[in-house]
């Protein structure tokens, strides 16, 4: 009777860091050996380069590290190990995207990645050439298909596999996170698996790598499409399941099923998780943010406390004439609760030099917005200075809604190296902000009654530049997200007057956002890779 003991490895890789990674292969490979004699470690899409490697992939030097990578493995191969891993290679002038299978030494077979995405974030046609053929062979007497990835959102590669004999699948994986992404999976492969009487083993990578979060959730599914182990999301880890043949065909079991996280949680997680890892990956001491008073930077501040913890934390309030005194006290306070450091430095002298260099330009002039955007440089000022000195990483605390509409300063409150809610709407910060408070104090409930306000002039509120934020966000995600028209959005109710005043603020602050720092990407389309729009352009968005 043959069997398998299968251990889905959730790795969290470093883009470029062929040694790293290899290393980590290495020593997940010893701990399955020290388990059973024969273990068959599946890891997720392009382990070794990390994923996405976009233009190293363009490197010279990429087949020569894949080549050192996959010797050092089989080196260190001295039992009866099966290793499934992803890794690019290159044959001639083509480069394909490979699951290949060591064993005792040697590569025993390369699956070549037949469906390329090129879309949303997805570039992988720009790197690769498309593979025309499957791959099954026999693991310890299991005939075993394997795909990568985008081959099992689409029907042919799994059901050529099986066509050619598999009677499981191996799906590698680095897929990233989005609202409702693991349903997505969990539908997705249990339709493939039932469709073609073969059960799937789903591997996915866990990590943040710029603005993308790699959520893990591995899983795998029998014939019938019914989940048998459930990975938990956005934490590595060593997943075992055992495939038995019996006579209806190969038995699968495992012990893990992990809870399935509620909307908020999982967008919580991942926004903790991508903060953490662009941090450390890229060897930042720590963060220093402005804390306003306001929800946004309240939030921010609750999630780098808990990516990084409080002792690599520091907030600064920076308070002008405007700023009410509550939002000096709830930011103290907040600072209390999380027991970061926190220090208060005015802006006034500041402002007032600003001022006095620029009175004779400013002559005969009224005050607008000019000198609103010049409190929120002075602070872009102070909280820059900080960070090159001290060598932390500024985070600025803009959300998706005011970078869809330029309700923000470049070079002042824009000014920094990554933004947390880039791609967290105004609403979802008011929920996220509850469900924090909701496992322990953090955030003072004053920061999150009172009407959001840049308090960059006298009783100043968000509302009277922008609409409420109800409607404002959902004429952002009809627009941003679903590419509705101006004429699509109005016939779902909204006000046209509104509509058309948002969509042609959308469309002007294109140059505002192409400067703005990188942040979490949560949703399906994001203001980053996934949304590439000119900003020198005639378009109307109204049809």
């Amino acid at each position: 009777m043959a069997s398998l003991d299968i251990v889905m490895v959730q790795m969290n890789t470093l883009v470029g860091d062929f040694e790293g990674n290899s290393a980590a292969v290495i020593d997940a490979i010893r701990r399955a050996e020290a388990e059973v004699a024969a273990p068959v470690l599946v890891f997720p899409e392009l382990t070794l380069s990390g994923y996405p490697p976009e233009d190293l992939l363009l490197r010279p030097s990429i087949e020569l590290r894949v080549n050192q990578s996959l010797k050092a493995i089989h080196e260190a191969m001295t039992g009866n190990a099966w290793v499934v891993i992803g890794y690019p290679r290159r044959e001639g002038i083509a480069l394909y995207n490979v699951a290949g299978v060591l064993h005792r030494g040697e590569v025993v077979a390369e699956y070549r990645k037949q469906c390329l995405p090129n879309y949303q974030v997805f570039d992988e046609m720009r790197y690769f050439q498309k593979g025309d053929s499957p791959c099954v062979l026999s693991i310890e007497g299991v005939r075993v298909g394997l795909t990568v990835c985008e081959d099992i959102w689409e029907p042919g590669p799994v059901r050529d596999a099986a066509a050619a004999g598999a009677e499981l699948i191996f799906n590698l994986n680095a897929s990233p996170y989005h609202r409702g992404k693991r349903i997505e999976r969990w539908e997705l492969v249990a339709e493939r698996a039932k469709s073609n009487r073969c059960p799937i083993v789903y591997v996915n990578q866990v990590g943040g790598q710029d603005e993308l979060v790699f959520d893990g959730g591995s899983f795998a599914v029998n014939a019938q499409g019914e989940r048998v182990v459930t990975a938990p999301n956005f934490v590595e880890g060593e997943f075992w399941l055992s495939a038995t043949r019996e006579e209806q065909g190969l038995r699968l079991e495992g012990a893990e099923h992990a809870p399935a996280l509620d909307e908020r949680e999982a967008i919580w997680q991942a926004l903790v998780l991508g903060l953490r890892d662009y941090v450390n990956k890229n060897r930042f001491r720590g963060v220093v943010l402005g804390l306003s008073g306001g929800i946004d930077s309240a939030l921010t501040l609750a999630v780098a406390v808990e990516a990084l913890g409080a002792e690599r934390v520091e907030a600064v309030m920076m308070p002008f004439r405007y700023t009410a005194q509550m939002s000096v006290e709830d930011a103290a306070e907040q600072a209390a609760l999380l027991g970061v450091a926190h220090k208060v430095i005015s802006i006034e002298p500041i402002y007032e030099a600003f001022m006095s260099s620029l009175a004779p330009e400013f002559a005969g002039t009224r005050a607008d917005t000019t000198e609103e955007n010049l409190q929120a440089r002075c602070r872009g000022v102070l909280l820059m200075s900080m960070s090159n000195k001290k060598g932390l990483l500024v985070l600025t605390t803009g959300n998706k809604s005011e970078l869809a509409v330029g309700y923000s300063t470049l070079y002042g409150d824009m000014a920094g190296g990554f933004d947390v809610l880039k791609d967290v709407p105004k609403t979802l910060v008011f929920e996220l902000s509850r469900y924090r408070n909701s496992l322990a104090p953090c955030i003072p409930q004053r920061v999150i009654d009172r009407p959001p306000s840049a308090e960059l002039a006298p009783d100043q509120k968000d509302e009277d530049s922008l609409p409420p934020y109800p409607v404002l966000d959902r004429i952002l995600e009809l627009y941003v997200e679903q590419d509705f028209s101006a004429a699509a959005i109005i016939a779902t109710g909204m006000d046209a007057e509104q509509v058309h005043r948002v969509l042609r603020l959308v469309d002007l602050n294109e140059y505002k956002r192409r400067q703005a720092p990188i942040g979490v990407r949560i949703s399906r389309r994001g203001f980053g890779r996934d949304r590439r729009y000119p900003i020198t352009s005639a378009w109307a968005p109204g049809d």
